[in-house]
Formats: C-alpha cells, sequence, structure tokens
C-alpha cells in the first residue's frame, strides 16, 4: 500500500468518527476537534480536508447542508449517512487490525 493510501484511508476515518461522535459539523470544526483531540500532534490542512470531504460525499458516506455557524457565517455542515456509519465500523475494525499487527510486529521485531 503506499504511503498515501495509508495517509488517505486514515484521513477517511478521522472524518468519518469526528462526524460520528460530534454530528453535523463544518470543516473548520472537523480540522480543530481533530487537533484538540491530539493535543495538536496531526494537523488536517484544507488542501487535504476539503477533497476528502469531497470524495466522502459522492461516495455516499457522509451528506452536508449549508447553515449559518456560531459565529454567524454561512457554513456547509457535514454529517454521516447510515451507509457513512457502515463505513466507519469497518474502518475502525481494519484500523484495530493494523494497529494490533504493528504492534506485534514491534515487541517482537
Amino acid at each position: 500500500m503506499a504511503r498515501n493510501d495509508v495517509l488517505q484511508g486514515t484521513l477517511d476515518l478521522l472524518i468519518l468518527k469526528t462526524l460520528g461522535s460530534r454530528g453535523p459539523i463544518h470543516g473548520y470544526g472537523i480540522v480543530t476537534h481533530i487537533q484538540q483531540v491530539t493535543e495538536n500532534v496531526l494537523r488536517v490542512e484544507e488542501g487535504s480536508l476539503y477533497p476528502a470531504l469531497h470524495r466522502l460525499d459522492q461516495d455516499g458516506l457522509i451528506e452536508s447542508e449549508w447553515k449559518v455557524s456560531e459565529t454567524n457565517r454561512r457554513a456547509r455542515y457535514y454529517r454521516l449517512t447510515a451507509r457513512g456509519r457502515r463505513q466507519l465500523q469497518a474502518e475502525q475494525n481494519k484500523w484495530a487490525a493494523l494497529t494490533g499487527a504493528v504492534a506485534r510486529v514491534l515487541e517482537f521485531a
């Protein structure tokens, strides 16, 4: 698997998980949530976030609608679809298997 595939898949998982736990939220809110939860270890740039959101939307994993934000600005709010919730669970299972396998290699290598 190429490095970009891993990173792209990880970003998708982080976005889906954020939407699954926070509910409808705008792009800046997604970025802020990921940075806060990871104590600024992970930083998501706009150039990565919005193409990922577009891709997830096209795949039917999320939906979006325009609303007024808490700062009185027009913003696109994203939310998980039923298909997105199923995909989130599948991706979390894959992530657990992957990180477990890597941990085993690190432990016994």
